[in-house]
Parts: C-alpha cells; sequence; structure tokens
C-alpha cells in the first residue's frame, strides 16, 4: 500500500482520490478552499442557487456514478443567431436534422449531416486512439494511427477550417465554432479534432443534475469519506519536495509549514503553477504561454418567469470572429473586452435552485484572462466589472431578451475571482488553450502525476475525469 497525497479537491481530484483508495491506497487530499468542487462552484444567495462552474454534463457513461436523478435536456442548448432564426440541439441525429430544416432549410441539413459523418470519424478515431490513453508528444507520434483516422482529424487544420469546408450557411458556422470554446480556444487556431465535441454532445446528450451540477462535488466528496480519504480543508501547498537520488517526489509542504510524506503525489491545481511554483526547480513546461480564455459571469436573481428561454441558450453576436480578436488580441493590439459578445444563458427549471416565480440566471461572456500582459486585462479596475456587466444586459436587451426591469440582484464574477477563488493562473478556465496534445499527465519528475482540466486530454467534467481515471490505472492497485 503506498501513501499518496492528492492536491486540490477538484473532480479531477475527487475522482484520482476514489479510484485510488478502491484500490487499496491511503489517500489524503488537500484543498486551499474552504470547500471541495474546485472550478465546479456553487454559489447561494436569498434562495438562489448557482452553479459557477461547468453547468452542462455530457459523456455520463465516463463517470462512475452520477448523483440521483439525471435529467437529459432537450433542447440541449437554443441557439439565437443575428438574424433571430432559433435552432433548438438535441441528440437525436435524425430529429435534430428535421429542425436544422425547418430553421435554416435543406441545403443547410444536408450540409450538417456530411459536417456529422466527419465529426463521428473525428471522436471515434480520438476516443480509440487518444482520449483514454495517457500521451506525450513523442508517444503521439509513435502512434499507429489508421491512416483513415489520420486524415481525419487533420492535424493541420483548425475547426474553423472544417466549419468552412462543410457548412455553407454561416449560421451553422457559428455552431460549430462555439465548440472550439468548450475547449478555452480560438477556433480559427484550434485542431480540427475538435469536431469531437459536437458530436460528444450531440451524440451522448446533454444532462442536468436536480440541484445543480455542484451536487456532483458533493457526491464526490461523500464518496471519498466513505472509502477513508481524508479531506483537509483550507489546506495549501507551497511547495512539492523531491529527492535527487533518483529523481521523485518525497511529499508535499503545507502553507502553514508542515510536511506530508507521500509515495505519490497527484496534482489537481493548474499544471502552469506545477511547473512554474510547486516545484523546487521549475519545469522547462513552466513557459506554457497559450493559456485558454477565461469568462466573465452573471448571477443573476430574476422576478417572474421567461418561457422564451431554455435551460442553456446561446445568443450569437453579428460578427463572431471580432469577439476572438478582441479576447486573444490581434494584429499588434492588446486583448480588450468584446464589445458585441456571445452570450450564453443557464436558466434552469428546478424550484430548487429559486424560490416560486422567479428564475436564478447563469450569464457567461468569454472574456480576456486577468494580469497585465498585452493578452490579458486587468480585472481589478474599478467599476469594470460592473461597467461591463450592465453593458452585457444592454446588449441582451437588442437581442430581444429584457430583463434589467426584473432584476432583483447582479452579481459579477470575473476572471481575477476564478483566479483567486479556484487558483486557476489568470483566470484561465482550460489552462492551456486547445491544442492536439496538452500537458501530459506524467509529470517532469518520478511518481507525481497531474489530473484536470489544463493537461491531457483537457477541459470539461468528462474529460477531467478521464485524466484522472487514467492516472489511477497508472499508479495501480495497492502491492
Amino acid at each position: 500500500m503506498s501513501r499518496i497525497v492528492v492536491i486540490g479537491a477538484g473532480v479531477g481530484g475527487l475522482t484520482a482520490a476514489i479510484r485510488l483508495a478502491s484500490a487499496g491506497h491511503e489517500v489524503v487530499v488537500h484543498e486551499r478552499a474552504a470547500v471541495p468542487g474546485g472550478k465546479l462552484g456553487v454559489y447561494s444567495r436569498d434562495g438562489f442557487v448557482f452553479d459557477t462552474g461547468p453547468s452542462l454534463l455530457t459523456l455520463p457513461q465516463v463517470f462512475d456514478s452520477l448523483p440521483a436523478g439525471a435529467e437529459a435536456l432537450d433542447p440541449i442548448v437554443r441557439h439565437v443567431f443575428p438574424d433571430g432564426t432559433v435552432l433548438d440541439s438535441c441528440s437525436s441525429h435524425e430529429e435534430f436534422l428535421g429542425r436544422i430544416t425547418a430553421a435554416l432549410g435543406p441545403a443547410a441539413a444536408a450540409d450538417w449531416h456530411r459536417f456529422w459523418g466527419r465529426a463521428e470519424h473525428i471522436w471515434r478515431a480520438s476516443w480509440r486512439s487518444v482520449l483514454r490513453k495517457p500521451v506525450t508528444p513523442a508517444s503521439l507520434l509513435a502512434l499507429s494511427w489508421r491512416v483513415g483516422d489520420l486524415a481525419a482529424i487533420a492535424p493541420r487544420r483548425t475547426l474553423s477550417d472544417l466549419a468552412w469546408h462543410y457548412l455553407r450557411d454561416p449560421r451553422l458556422r457559428m455552431m460549430a465554432e462555439r465548440y472550439a470554446t468548450y475547449a478555452g480556444a480560438d477556433p480559427r487556431r484550434a485542431p480540427a479534432a475538435l469536431a469531437a465535441i459536437p458530436y460528444a454532445e450531440l451524440e451522448f446528450g446533454g444532462w442536468y443534475l436536480p440541484g445543480g451540477l455542484g451536487t456532483l462535488a458533493s457526491d464526490l466528496a461523500a464518496r471519498c469519506k466513505s472509502l477513508g480519504v481524508a479531506i483537509h480543508l483550507n489546506s495549501e501547498i507551497s511547495e512539492i519536495s523531491v529527492s535527487n537520488q533518483p529523481t521523485r517526489v518525497t511529499g508535499v509542504r503545507l502553507a502553514d509549514g508542515g510536511f506530508e510524506a507521500a509515495d505519490f503525489v497527484v496534482s489537481n491545481v493548474d499544471a502552469l503553477t506545477v511547473y512554474r511554483d510547486l516545484l523546487p526547480t521549475p519545469s522547462r513546461l513552466a513557459r506554457l504561454s497559450d493559456r485558454s480564455l477565461a469568462g466573465f459571469v452573471l448571477l443573476l436573481g430574476v422576478r417572474g418567469r421567461t418561457p422564451a428561454l431554455a435551460h442553456h441558450n446561446v445568443f450569437f453576436p453579428r460578427y463572431y470572429h471580432a469577439e476572438f480578436d478582441a479576447i486573444f488580441g490581434s494584429a499588434g493590439r492588446r486583448a480588450t473586452l468584446a464589445s458585441d459578445p456571445t452570450i450564453f444563458v443557464t436558466r434552469a427549471n428546478d424550484p430548487a435552485v429559486h424560490p416560486p416565480d422567479s428564475e436564478a440566471w447563469f450569464v457567461l461572456v468569454n472574456a480576456p484572462r486577468h494580469g497585465t500582459a498585452w493578452s490579458a486585462v486587468d480585472w481589478q479596475r474599478p467599476g469594470l466589472a460592473e461597467a461591463y456587466g450592465r453593458h452585457v444586459l444592454n446588449v441582451l436587451a437588442g437581442r430581444g431578451v429584457e430583463v434589467r426591469d426584473r432584476l432583483l440582484f447582479m452579481e459579477t464574477r470575473t476572471p481575477h475571482d476564478l483566479a483567486v477563488s479556484a487558483g486557476a493562473p489568470g483566470g484561465a478556465i482550460y489552462g492551456t488553450a486547445a491544442t492536439l496534445v496538452r500537458p501530459p499527465n506524467k509529470g517532469p519528475v518520478g511518481n507525481l502525476y497531474l489530473v484536470g482540466g489544463s493537461v491531457h486530454p483537457g477541459g470539461g467534467l468528462p474529460m477531467v475525469t478521464l485524466s484522472a481515471q487514467m492516472v489511477a490505472d497508472e499508479i495501480g492497485p495497492a502491492r
């Protein structure tokens, strides 16, 4: 039996702890926050409950178990395009083709069917060869790709390239390109392999957990405790200790000066933090610079009901690519806030998350990360968050959803807030922006492993869970 320290009680850390404890290891989790869950946060006020992190669950088959009552959503997402056209996605391909035909015409449906075939091939190749196996750039190159799989994944093409190749209707291109943001990337730079994301979402469905997705964190923490895993909250790690002969982890040093010995360390914090701050000698990977986008959030308590809204809603701008020019900077210009952003609104029809005759709205806008570099914005600038929040509501009103006269309250959450609460440098939601290969799960020193959205296989609850499963399998059962 080995003693294993897990740094961080996010979904990746908790899942790894459950798997490792079930395999007979002694497992201890240290979490810097006062509650478990990491980015899967929850905020409550005046009877309203908000998921402040992920709000859509996909690939339910990936999870060892889910809290009772998971509900399949239809529509999965309601897409509202600049011309007012509405398209509801669903998990039946034939039904979705019918909806596309009704909203955009038969030619658009035929285009989507062809795109869907390519996305399915990418998904199956990725699932078979990449998503469930630890990889490094070297091991990826050594994979025995099937010729057809390699052609489908098209490693030299972007998601935007793929959308333009298959989809003539600009509204369908917007919808396809939006999936790059699921991995924190600009679709014009994100790999075409990300077409696997819409396939996974639409083939296996989108799900909601009654009471909110935060119940998943509570369930995972309860399972840890039932297996004898000790979870220490308000317990920050200041350093991963390493011996030189051989080069391997020996434990972790706590911010309060204490030391916890370990045979293995599993880190569920951002890879950049591990490489730059927690190792005694920063790794070359500390130079990771291609950071993901961040998010600006409004939490709204709203009077009355809004029947025109689905559970998840996306309101697209007229010039979609201008949003990414603003967020990531372009042509030597600094990053800035998008003046006409895509607006994502989640409104759960669940009495457990709002008082009667009211609604809890989670409003998300893609945003530059926090910082002073040319590719970031100083979100601590006085008045910025409140002013941009009002601007977002004005834009939403211009797209036909007026909520300003129904507000009970409005709170903001900026990338700086996420950086502080979840230890995410700059508030970058997914750590490293999407590339074909993210930082590996095996750390730069012996017996150190990394899980979570900043490492392979990527961001999102299913991918984070897969990273934990891979690491637990790599460490193996107690001997």
